[in-house]
C-alpha cells in the first residue's frame, strides 16, 4: 500500500512541476509583450517629426546588418540616461516579428519602441527622408522641433553618438 502511495505522490509531484514548467514557459515567452507595428511609409512619416524640444533618434536597422547590430547598445546606453525619445525603424520582413525580430530584441535587452517599416517603393522614401541618403543602413536621424541632422554610418560609441548630438543641439 505504501508502494502504491509513493508512485501517486511521484505521478502528482511530476503533473505539478511540469505544470509550473509550462506556465513558466508561457510566461517567459510573453514577458516581452512588445507590440511591433508595421508601417508603410505614409504611416511612418508623422514619426519622423516632432513639435517638441525633446531630442528624438530614430534609427534605421536590420537584424541581418552588422553594423546596425554593433551600434545598437549605444542608443540602448544613451537612452537610459538622458531624456530622449528612440525609435528603431526594422527592415526586417513582418513574417519574423513574432518568431526572429521579437526574440531578438529580448535577447539583446532592447526596450526602445521599435516598429517595422514594409514599403516597397524604397527609392521613393528614402529620398523623402533625406536625399542624400544612399539608402544604406545603419542611417540615424537625430532631431527636435528645430534641428535635425542625419547620419549615414553605425556610431562606434557612446562618446561618439554624444558628440554628434551636442553638434545637432549644441549642449552637452
Amino acid at each position: 500500500m505504501q508502494k502504491y502511495y509513493r508512485v501517486i505522490l511521484t505521478i502528482f509531484l511530476f503533473l505539478v512541476i511540469s505544470k509550473q514548467q509550462s506556465l513558466a514557459q508561457a510566461l517567459d515567452n510573453t514577458d516581452d509583450i512588445r507590440q511591433i507595428t508595421v508601417h508603410d511609409f505614409e504611416s511612418l512619416e508623422p514619426l519622423l517629426n516632432t513639435e517638441e524640444s525633446t531630442i528624438h533618434i530614430v534609427n534605421f536597422w536590420a537584424m541581418w546588418c552588422a553594423p546596425c547590430i554593433k551600434e545598437l547598445p549605444v542608443f540602448k546606453e544613451y537612452s537610459k540616461n538622458n531624456d530622449v525619445e528612440l525609435l528603431l525603424v526594422s527592415l526586417d520582413f513582418p513574417e519574423d516579428i513574432e518568431t526572429k525580430l521579437k526574440p531578438f530584441l529580448k535577447r539583446k535587452g532592447i526596450t526602445a519602441k521599435v516598429v517595422l517599416l514594409d514599403d516597397p517603393d524604397a527609392n521613393s522614401w528614402i529620398d523623402k527622408i533625406d536625399p542624400s541618403w544612399s539608402g544604406a543602413i545603419p542611417f540615424t536621424i537625430i532631431f527636435n522641433k528645430n534641428k535635425r541632422t542625419y547620419h549615414e554610418r553605425a556610431f562606434e560609441s557612446l562618446n561618439d553618438l554624444e558628440n554628434e548630438i551636442h553638434n545637432t543641439f549644441n549642449t552637452k
